[in-house]
Order: structure tokens, then sequence, then C-alpha cells
């Protein structure tokens, strides 16, 4: 069954890269154990500046040398310690490649790692812009990598991985998005979620690329009488390939929707599951094609590349005729 979701714009924006350092803040006040690492000026200049103000002793500063944070989360995981490590995203996959792999993954540590600006939203163009990611953390062992849909699932996020065991990264954009869920709703590590019912295809994506989902899927309704069924798969690896069977025995026909490069993310991990599963219905990946992104608005940019609601919907009529 699907939860209760909301299509308002207006007043349901948020920020996950605010929500992130709330919740830690939260935790620290309610006595919760665990030290905070941090990369340049991003955390201070959020939310998380309150919990470095308050409990300066658990946050360490590393500057702009992401390798060695990464690094030396490692370190302070493997002496018994949980660790929490905000790096700024384009530099988190592409500079500390090697220390993710073998000093977090290979050592199976409780880090997580949070990839702000992730996606288009770095502003930085395309040097700066974090879409090969998911690629690279999917191929690692030990790595669980979550990606949530908006402010309030990024805090049940970080609140549940203090239960969890192991590494994981977890993938947040740099602005305000709107918000996908109204209300409290049962959240799991690795178990996807239905925003929207619906019966001739599924769309699945994660992100903010959920809500893009949901207003594609508005569109398809109400223009062209497409149900569409939307799912949050906000656990990227390990994927709930439960749900993906279900999608495709009930709908037959699947779209992946994601704010990354069209090779290796969230499309490939559907495509390769599902073909193995034996899958013959329509498919599609919806996401950045193998280029270096146009400079500009990350908004002109969805839209230039057909990943804003109208051309995710434009895109689905296409393939279904």
């Amino acid at each position: 069954m699907a939860v209760k979701t909301t299509f308002n714009f207006d007043q349901m924006l948020s920020s996950a890269r605010e929500a992130y350092g709330e919740e830690l803040f939260r935790m620290a006040e309610e006595g919760i154990d665990f030290v905070f690492t941090y990369t340049d000026n991003v955390a201070p200049s959020s939310s998380a500046g309150k919990l470095l103000q308050k409990y300066p002793e658990r946050c360490f500063n590393f500057g702009i040398a992401e390798p060695n944070q990464v690094g030396a989360a490692a370190g302070l995981a493997l002496s018994g310690l949980t660790v929490f490590s905000q790096v700024f995203g384009p530099f988190l996959s592409l500079r500390a490649a090697d220390q993710i792999h073998t000093d977090i993954a290979y050592n199976d540590v409780n880090v997580r790692l949070i990839g702000t600006h992730s996606g288009l939203t770095a502003a930085g163009g395309p040097t700066h812009n974090t879409i090969a990611d998911l690629a690279l953390y999917r191929a690692i062992p030990n790595l669980t990598v979550c990606v949530p849909a908006d402010a309030d699932q990024c805090c049940k996020i970080i609140r549940k991985s203090m239960e969890f065991k192991g590494p994981m990264i977890i993938r947040i954009d740099r602005g305000g998005s709107p918000n996908v869920y109204e209300g409290d709703y049962e959240y799991q590590i690795g178990k996807a979620i239905e925003t929207l019912p619906g019966t001739d295809l599924s769309i699945i994506s994660a992100g903010s690329s959920v809500y893009w989902s949901m207003m594609a899927a508005k569109i398809l309704k109400d223009k062209h009488g497409i149900s569409a069924r939307v799912i949050d798969m906000h656990t990227v690896k390990p994927m709930d390939t439960e749900m993906l069977l279900k999608c495709a025995n009930e709908t037959g026909n699947i779209v992946t929707v994601e704010e990354h490069s069209i090779n290796g993310g969230i499309g490939g991990a559907v495509a390769e599951y599902l073909l193995e599963a034996g899958f013959n219905g329509k498919f599609k990946r919806i996401g950045l094609p193998d280029e270096f992104a146009l400079l500009g608005d990350p908004d002109e940019v969805y839209k230039y590349y057909k990943m804003d609601p109208q051309g995710i919907a434009d895109q689905v009529v296409a393939l279904l005729k």
C-alpha cells in the first residue's frame, strides 16, 4: 500500500543538507555516542554548526583534505566509535575513492559518509557535478548506499544508521527540495517504498527524483490516462529486489529516474537484476547522458535533459507507444 505523500511545492520545501545536522544535534542532546568529521566550511555554514559549537570535543575539521578525512574516519571507527563524516560530494567519490574502498569498506567499519551537494547541485559546473558516484559505490563490497528522498527521510536514515552495522554512504543534494512524505511512516533501510500506486508501469527512483517522478505520474494520469506506480528506492545498495520483481510482475513496464549518469547508477542496477530474472517488458533509463552536463541552473539543466516532470512524462509516453 502506498504511503501518504504530498504534491505541495510551496509549503513543503526542506533541505536534507540542513536536516542531517539538526538530527545529529538532537542525537547528541539525547546522549547518543558518536563523533563527527567534516569538510572545510560546509558543516559550519549549515545547521551542523550548532553541533560544532556545543560539542567541539567530538567534531573534527579536515579542511579540503578529503582523502585524509575518510582515512581518519576509518581510524576513529576502528577504535570502536560510530563516525558520521560529512564530505563535499564531488570530492568524496573522486578524491577519496581509495580510502572508501580500502580504509572504510575493506575494514567494514561503522562510518556513515554523508556526501553533500550530490547530482548537479554543487553549483560548480561540470567538474563539480556528482554524477558517477553511485557507479563507484555499487562496485565496492560491504558498502550500503542510501539516497533520501527528502529532509525527513534523511533524518530517519541518520537515526536508523545508529543501529546499523558496517559502512554506509548517505547521498544528499545541496538545496531545498519538496517533501515527498506527509506525516510519519515506517522506514527501513533496504526496503523500498511505494509512494504512488499504478498499473501500467513502475517508475523506480531515489533522492530528489522521487518527487519529479510523482509529478510526472500526475501528468501521465491527467493528460494521457496512464497509471504510473512510483517507487522510492531510497536504498540503492542493497536494492530491494522483492519490490523490483513485484513491480515487473504487476505493471510489466519499468522506467528508472535518477540524478546520476545513466551508466552504472540505479537504472543499471535495476536492469541487471530484472534481465537476469527473465524480465521482458519495456524498460528505459532516465538520467544524465554519457557526457559532461551543460553548465547552468540545475532546474534548467534538468529540463534540458528531460529529467523534469514534463520531460519524464514525455519519455514514458514515447516508450509505451
